[in-house]
């Protein structure tokens, strides 16, 4: 009879930093074996066929297995005393990682450049410290707590129509996407080809803004769109009225909606009061990332710039 096979267990976070550290570009060679052999542990497969997989010896797959499972993460890492001494002083590397958020006035940041400078190092040595403690100056990531009373109603209220919509109804996350720019480059330009990036000229004309209605089936995908030159209650309606039109009369339609003013016009609120199978659910203030519609919205305006013709709004 074959001996089971030792299960390797792991929490959810740690899971996450051993894909991390297996992928990363960053990461050394030997931060990339260990990572993966120790995946593959966790993942049931046997020290052999771990072995065989990733193209290493059983007895590395168990020094390191063994090593996970005494010490996590940490032991991962080289032993002390093991490889060549770090030639760059300890001080030198506290500096860059305890002042990376304390930069001089007037700067807001630390470039890899200006912290080499600062810390006497070279910049290649700043990245792989700061790559190392992932530490990433550059990236600033925006944030709102709703402060809506009825937040907890109001989010439920939502996320249980994403994960159980009515039956005989259609779900539409709705929104408008406003100041577009309807922009037009001065002269053609070409496209990319061998040796050649795409070209656009320099400079453009404006056409004006528009805006755009858009009601996103949040089980299929599809949209209803339309645009208008402004967005007033007057073409929300217009554009309630199209979804009206285009959609079978048999359904249920429930709107999902941010709290802006235009939706709830009391003109708005008696045309659906007329029209009882919509019904309206309004996401929390604050918290758009909840209306699927958004993400089509952020993704329009990528491929609109990766295309040279940004949109705005």
């Amino acid at each position: 009879m074959a001996r089971p096979i030792k299960r390797i267990a792991a929490e959810a976070d740690v899971v996450k930093k051993l894909r991390r550290r297996a992928w990363a570009s960053t990461s050394t060679v030997r931060e990339q074996e260990r990572a993966e052999i120790v995946l593959a542990r966790i993942d049931g497969l046997s020290v052999t066929a771990a072995a065989e997989r990733l193209g290493t010896t059983p007895k590395r797959v168990s020094m390191w297995t063994k090593r996970f499972e005494e010490e996590g993460l940490a032991g991962l890492e080289d032993q002390p005393g093991r490889g060549r001494p770090p030639s760059i002083p300890e001080a030198k590397v506290e500096r860059v990682i305890t002042e990376a958020t304390r930069p001089p006035k007037p700067r807001t940041r630390w470039s890899l450049r200006s912290m080499a400078k600062h810390a006497g190092v070279s910049a290649t040595t700043v990245h792989r410290i700061w790559s190392r403690n992932e530490l990433k100056p550059h990236i600033v990531k925006t944030f709102k707590l709703s402060n809506d009373p009825k937040f907890e109603e109001k989010f439920w209220d939502v996320i249980g129509l994403y994960l159980d919509p009515p039956d005989k109804a259609l779900v539409l996350c709705c929104d408008e996407k406003s100041q577009c720019q309807a922009l037009e480059r001065t002269q053609l330009g070409l496209p990319l080809a061998p040796k050649r990036p795409p070209t656009m000229t320099h400079d453009y004309k404006r056409h004006g803004t528009i805006t755009l209605f858009a009601a996103l089936n949040a089980l299929e995908g599809k949209l209803i769109t339309r645009t208008e030159e402004r967005h007033t209650h007057v073409e929300w309606l217009r554009f309630l009225k199209q979804i009206d039109r285009e959609t079978p009369k048999d359904l249920d339609i429930h709107l999902i909606q941010d709290n802006y003013a235009t939706h709830k016009h009391p003109k708005v609120m008696e045309w659906l009061a007329r029209h009882s199978r919509f019904k309206t659910h309004f996401t929390p203030t604050s918290s758009s990332w909840m209306n699927l519609v958004e993400r089509f919205f952020a993704d329009l305006t990528v491929h609109r710039r990766a295309n040279l013709t940004p949109i705005g709004g």
